[in-house]
């Protein structure tokens, strides 16, 4: 067996629907917006909370219509395309919004995607009945050493896997609107690994998630250090850490913030960073007993999870758009990892493993529930 030829990002197939984007935040301004320039993906107009923090983006990223409200950018007939990068109490009514509006023909929303279960569900059954299509952005599936993960495993080069575990000791930039929800690491940030873990090895049977409070996050909180063990069907064991505090942050003190990844194989072994905490591109490493005599290879790109990952995104949905496709990325397939993450809080609390078949996702037709 010869190793495959890597595809660590996306190649463009579609790129002529207009965007409207709103949100004028950290991840709209450095990571959307920075992604569809380069990929030359056309945004027409931006909204946000106040229409003077939209105007200060819309000039950096020369987007020619600033609109009052986000319901302005909704109702504009130019709008092919709604981008939300907003609070997920506020989400929904955006994205019902959009759905109801007919020149809108798909919208991308943010994880999560809202703040229970059960309103993740009636999204997914509205965006149907709507006949749109709604998207959410899961935007580690596209980080280049995932892709590449994948791409590596989905080849056999690993042989049948074992044990995989991404391991994170790094501090996120918590949003301010956070502090109101009564919900943060698991539902923040682990829900990046628990989906990419999804993406990689399918549905989970059971999940175990035990957590703390986090000494660095002021707000009043449950989860912040979060472990998730998971089980699948295959036999794989997965485990996701995230150590959000990641010891002291002072001057003088040396800062060894990280995220590593690491799966095991009957015929291999991949390893790797998330390059995303020190602001450079993921790595790959990986041997194999079928295809590098069992020496060690590194594949190299340049690109990184911020902002190039988010072509990713957005390049599936212009692709559904113009294809009439269902995008990589679905609201149902979303639905199972809200359902995933509903799972490890209740773990938390009840202080037990949770099986996914105990958490419905379908309960109008018929209480269909993860596999």
């Amino acid at each position: 067996m010869k190793p495959v030829a890597f595809q660590p990002d996306v190649e463009i197939r579609a790129r002529g629907h207009r965007i409207g984007c709103i949100g004028a935040g950290m991840i709209m301004a450095e990571c959307h917006l920075a992604a569809y320039a380069e990929a030359g993906f056309p945004v027409v107009s931006i909204a946000s909370r106040t229409k003077e923090r939209a105007a200060e983006v819309a000039k950096r990223w020369n987007i020619p219509k600033v609109h009052e409200t986000p319901a302005d950018l909704i109702a504009d007939p130019e709008v092919e395309i709604v981008d939300l990068a907003y609070p997920p109490d506020q989400q929904p009514a955006l994205v019902r919004a959009a759905l109801e509006a007919p020149h809108v023909k798909a919208i991308l929303a943010q994880k999560p995607l809202a703040l229970s279960l059960s309103e993740a569900i009636a999204l997914r059954d509205e965006a149907e009945a709507a006949g749109k299509i709604l998207s959410v952005n899961q935007n580690m599936r596209y980080d280049q050493s995932m892709r590449v993960l994948k791409q590596i495993m989905d080849a056999g080069e690993l042989g049948e896997i074992v044990f995989a575990q991404i391991d994170m000791h790094a501090i996120p930039h918590w949003q301010t609107f956070l502090a109101g929800y009564d919900r943060l690491t698991l539902s923040n940030m682990s829900v990046h690994h628990l989906d990419v873990l999804r993406f990689l090895f399918g549905e989970p049977d059971e999940i175990t998630t035990l957590t703390r409070t986090d000494p660095r996050t002021e707000f009043a909180h449950s989860d912040g250090i979060v472990v998730s063990t998971l089980r699948f069907p295959s036999g794989v064991m997965a485990l996701s850490l995230e150590d959000v505090w990641s010891g002291p942050r002072a001057e003088g003190y040396a800062d060894d913030q990280h995220i590593s990844w690491r799966v095991d194989g009957t015929e291999g072994v991949a390893k790797g960073t998330i390059g995303w905490p020190n602001g450079k591109a993921s790595t790959l490493s990986y041997a194999s007993r079928l295809s590098t005599d069992g020496a060690w290879v590194t594949p190299e790109w340049d690109t990184m999870w911020f902002p190039q990952a988010f072509i990713g995104v957005m390049e599936q949905l212009q692709h559904a758009v113009s294809s009439g496709e269902a995008p990589a990325l679905t609201i149902a397939d979303n639905v199972r990892t809200v359902a995933l993450i509903e799972a490890g809080y209740r773990s938390i609390a009840e202080g037990r493993t949770v099986r996914l078949s105990e958490i419905p996702i379908n309960e109008d037709n018929g209480g269909e529930t993860t596999p």
